[in-house]
């Protein structure tokens, strides 16, 4: 077979990097001509397929049998061991992690999304140039990435009577012709490099360049680089052409634990897997499984702990259930796993947990001292018992049912007992003091006693009311206290609703204070009296005329406050015996004017800026909402106006827009104002004297005075084009 001048191993071009035997990553070198390249190439095809077709055994070339399988030469299910059991002799001991290692994607556990993507991906033909493989530590990202080489390159071993396959395929019922070299990682054209320790763009040069070359012996030359999002900026964009168009019989598989790490312009070119946590229930049953295999036997309860304590990774949990085999000499049973994991029995942990929330201190850090002194941490006694509180809220938020299952039947029963005792809000709050108490405990030089000052503080406050009941009461409270003041507001005999019935608390603690206020401002007795209380079916009087401002006597009347309103805009204060009614506004500037003196800046901007003026009457206002105003306007200045004028207002609204709102109508005038000054006489010589002078703006003399709040419509609307350029008489005399 001569593939011409493309330089493949059989006419002697360079070949991928590292031998059967696992050599150095990186491509091969010279030219086609080298005899002696051309030797070691055809020797390396000869050796990978020397498993199958030896008659011999050798030492280092043993036939690839799974070391765990049924009779017919089927790999099994479940927790197969690799080929590292097969070396075991020679190698000596094999940790569990390595010892059953999946091979094949039906021993993936925790994974079934990925394992139906890629096996429709695979049926279909529809394979991708580059896989990106990410998850936490020890969810199989490498092992997955060394079985996805296996899948694309398998082909039937010669001994095995299985129909020859030429393409890609998830089904591999026997141990192939490339597997066990593969999964070893010696295989020549699998290369694995990791990119913690090869980060450079000479690193990336080497496999760009052994890209160019087709596979050796295999169907696909396979780059797994593992770490990825270590590579420098330099070598990912190195990669980025050969990644999106790299030659058909080259495929990219990258795994990484800091997927954000990785840069998006590689994420665009690779079909993404996120390996998922894998649940305690099938960590447990995984670990039985191995267990039994191992000759070895435990505790449900034992490998519930070592299920939690593996937080999701396989790895993790097969190294501590490795160390605790040794531990209990083939027994595995929850005391011993507890005393080496230094974790606190749970049912302490509950019980410390009853002594907190009962307040009983003495009790709680008797227990907390006796935890510490059998092997707990202190951070892992505020650990527990946070996770104690969060097992109680959730058992609390969605019933037994729903509870974890990372519980055991006691623990969920102490749970709900706990549930059933503290309320949401108390189980949150212990939740936030105990998750800011663990950061506490960790960063203390003196972590017991930063311990047990978590535990009191919380001891203190679990009894203290939430935030909720403390309005409640304040609300309550405030009520009492300014019952007799309204009371003796209203009279006697009055039978006026009070402020804080039938109303929630912190609301009826607003108006009672208000109330009070309101009492402790007004007039005494003694210089007004009070009007007789209105009947149930009479208003309350809002405006009582009185006597002029300086005039004192029974006759200065002081009127109550309004009934509370349920509008949703603010009811206007009432008016009182100095504050006169003002004359209708004649213009629409002149109503915004009379907002702006009663010190409505809100209401006069909106008018100003977001309102156009379609129509105006006395007593009528005809406006055209534009984008930005409020929908209460209207009746907030319908309410304003009746009050402020004493006479009753229409504002209507209008589809049609009407004219220009008044800000930009006063801009307009101030624009023709300086363009008129700039055109007289004396400011151009003025200007021609300063080069470089401009006018800046005009105003005239009454505007650039400060004058006192006008009282009336007819104060607030000194016409502009005839103000004096003097003080008026009235402002000399104040």
């Amino acid at each position: 077979m001569n593939h011409g001048s493309d330089g493949s191993a059989e006419d002697g071009g360079p070949v991928g990097a590292g031998g059967g035997d696992g050599g150095p990553v990186g491509a091969g070198g010279g030219g086609a001509t080298s005899a002696k390249r051309t030797k070691t190439a055809k020797a390396g095809k000869a050796a990978a397929a020397t498993p199958a077709k030896a008659p011999t055994k050798t030492p280092d070339k043993a036939e690839p049998v799974a070391a765990a399988s049924s009779g017919d030469g089927r790999a099994s299910r479940g927790p197969d061991a690799s080929s590292d059991q097969a070396h075991g002799a020679d190698q000596g001991y094999v940790v569990l992690a390595r010892k059953y290692r999946p091979r094949t994607f039906d021993d993936l556990i925790g994974q079934q999304a990925m394992v139906t993507t890629l096996r429709n991906a695979f049926a279909t033909d529809r394979i991708a140039q580059g896989y990106m493989l990410t998850g936490v530590r020890g969810v199989g990202k490498t092992t997955t990435a060394r079985i996805l080489a296996r899948a694309l390159n398998y082909e039937p071993a010669p001994e095995t009577a299985e129909t020859a396959i030429d393409k890609p395929t998830i089904d591999m019922p026997h141990e192939g012709a490339h597997c066990r070299a593969i999964m070893e990682s010696r295989h020549t054209d699998v290369m694995e490099m990791d990119a913690a320790s090869n980060t450079g763009i000479d690193n990336i040069r080497e496999i760009i360049e052994s890209a160019r070359y087709r596979p050796l012996v295999a169907r696909y030359k396979v780059f797994i680089i593992d770490e990825v999002h270590m590579l420098s900026k330099g070598a990912f964009n190195a990669l980025l052409k050969t990644l999106e168009e790299p030659p058909p019989h080259v495929k990219f598989i990258f795994a990484t634990t800091e997927i954000r790490k990785v840069p998006v312009t590689v994420l665009s070119r690779c079909q993404r897997f996120d390996l998922r946590r894998v649940e305690v229930a099938e960590l447990m049953a995984h670990f039985a499984r191995i267990v039994s295999h191992e000759g070895a036997s435990a505790d449900d309860d034992a490998l519930r702990l070592i299920a939690r304590a593996a937080e999701g990774s396989v790895r993790d949990g097969l190294s501590i259930l490795d160390q605790a085999i040794a531990m209990g000499e083939g027994h595995v049973d929850e005391t011993g796993v507890r005393a080496m994991l230094g974790l606190a029995d749970r049912g302490r942990i509950f019980d410390l947990a009853q002594a907190t929330f009962q307040g009983d201190t003495a009790s709680m850090l008797e227990q907390v001292r006796g935890l510490t002194r059998d092997g707990a941490e202190p951070a892992q006694i505020i650990a527990d018992l946070a996770d104690v509180v969060h097992a109680a809220a959730r058992q609390q938020a969605v019933g037994e049912a729903g509870g974890d299952a990372a519980l055991s039947g006691e623990e969920r029963r102490l749970a709900q007992a706990m549930a059933d005792q503290l309320s949401m809000p108390v189980l949150a709050r212990a939740w936030q003091m105990l998750s800011q108490g663990h950061h506490e405990v960790q960063g203390s030089p003196m972590p017991f006693a930063a311990a047990e000052m978590v535990l009191i503080r919380l001891a203190y406050v679990a009894d203290a009311p939430t935030p909720d009941e403390v309005i409640a009461l304040l609300g309550d409270a405030a009520g009492r206290a300014t019952g007799g003041a309204v009371k003796a507001a209203k009279g006697p005999a009055s039978n006026a609703p009070s402020a804080s019935r039938n109303a929630p608390a912190p609301i009826a603690a607003e108006k009672a204070a208000a109330v009070a206020r309101e009492k402790a401002t007004a007039s005494p007795p003694s210089r007004a009296e009070l009007p007789p209380p209105a009947a149930d079916d009479e208003p309350p009087p809002w405006v009582t005329e009185g006597p002029p401002d300086d005039a004192v006597g029974p006759s200065a009347a002081v009127a109550p406050a309004p009934p509370p309103s349920a509008a949703p805009t603010p009811t206007p204060p009432p008016l009182t015996q100095r504050q006169q009614p003002a004359a209708n506004p004649h213009d629409f500037e002149a109503v915004v004017d009379l907002v702006r003196a009663n010190r409505e800046a809100k209401l006069a901007y909106d008018l100003e800026t977001r309102v156009s003026l379609v129509a105006f009457q006395p007593g009528q206002l005809d406006l055209h909402l534009l984008e930005g105003a409020p929908a209460t306007l209207p009746n907030a200045l319908r309410e304003r106006l009746n009050d402020w004028t004493g006479t009753s207002w229409v504002v209507a609204l209008s589809n049609a827009r009407g004219a220009p709102p008044l800000a930009e109508t006063k801009r307009e005038r101030a624009a023709v104002a300086q363009r008129e000054l700039e055109a007289h006489a004396t400011v151009q010589a003025v200007l021609q004297a300063f080069p470089g002078a401009t006018v800046k703006a005009v105003q005239t003399e009454a505007e650039r005075e400060p004058t006192a709040p006008p009282t009336s419509v007819s104060d607030a609307r000194a016409q502009p084009d005839t103000a004096p350029m003097k003080p008026s008489k009235k402002r000399t005399s104040r």
